[in-house]
């Protein structure tokens, strides 16, 4: 399997949509946007973090302008031999930066549950292997799932749309191989769109927003997850 790092500079802004304004806003942006190589699939996400939560509880203070995740990411369901990538995601003043190395699924639990070596160094496996011992303790924490339909631009592939529905988690049994099963965060009715780009976005896409009425949002899937967890923790405490 072919080796490879990449890095990502770009913005990124949300939007929390119905399934109406989802076909809306893709039936007039056809002659712009194309589907990308992924097209439609299931994206499988291990998030790592420490046993107190401190990657997430950080990243949902407000006001708080860097963020920062290690996740372990899947293109549809893993096996031993699967390619994964391994993905160090930080926030800086809205400005997105991810840093990603490609490898099997088998050799990314080894490298960030065994702490063996990676497959191949690179610079991107350094950046993780000194957040991996600042972050003390960082074990897999929850395991999320969901629907994407994804496309770029026509005339800027850096122009990425991506639309995600059927959001789902589980905080134990975290091994993604094993299927796709959770709790629901968000249903079939509603979706997140996320629209990422290097540069400002077009005028035809920004129009399109504004007349159907997609305003931007604040939605963090692991960070709601974390919420519901919270919620669901406090409740059980009030039971006994």
């Amino acid at each position: 399997m072919a080796k490879f790092t990449k890095v990502f500079k770009r913005h990124e802004k949300k939007y929390l949509i119905t399934r109406e304004q989802y076909e809306a806003l893709t039936q007039r942006l056809s002659d712009y946007i194309v589907p990308d190589e992924f097209g439609q699939s299931t994206i499988n996400n291990i998030y790592f973090d420490t046993p107190d939560y401190r990657l997430i509880r950080a990243s949902i203070e407000k006001p708080t302008v860097y963020k920062e995740k290690l996740r372990i990411r899947s293109y549809g369901h893993p096996t031993a031999d699967s390619n994964v990538f391994v993905e160090l995601k930080k926030k800086y003043k809205g400005i997105v930066y991810k840093r990603r190395v490609n490898m099997t699924y088998l050799q990314s639990i080894l490298y960030l549950c065994k702490h063996q070596p990676p497959p191949e160094e690179s610079q991107v496996t350094k950046e993780i292997d000194y957040f991996v011992k600042f972050y003390k303790g960082l074990r897999p924490m929850v395991s999320l799932f969901y629907d994407r339909i994804a496309y770029y631009a026509r005339d800027d592939h850096d122009l990425r749309m991506t639309f995600d529905t059927n959001i789902r988690f589980r905080n134990k049994d975290f091994d993604i191989s094993k299927g796709d099963y959770g709790y629901t965060l968000l249903d079939n009715s509603r979706m997140i769109l996320e629209i990422k780009s290097a540069l400002a976005m077009p005028l035809w896409l920004t129009e399109a927003l504004d007349d159907l009425k997609i305003y931007p949002t604040s939605y963090s899937k692991y960070g709601n997850a974390y919420k519901l967890m919270l919620s669901q923790s406090i409740e059980n405490k009030k039971a006994q």
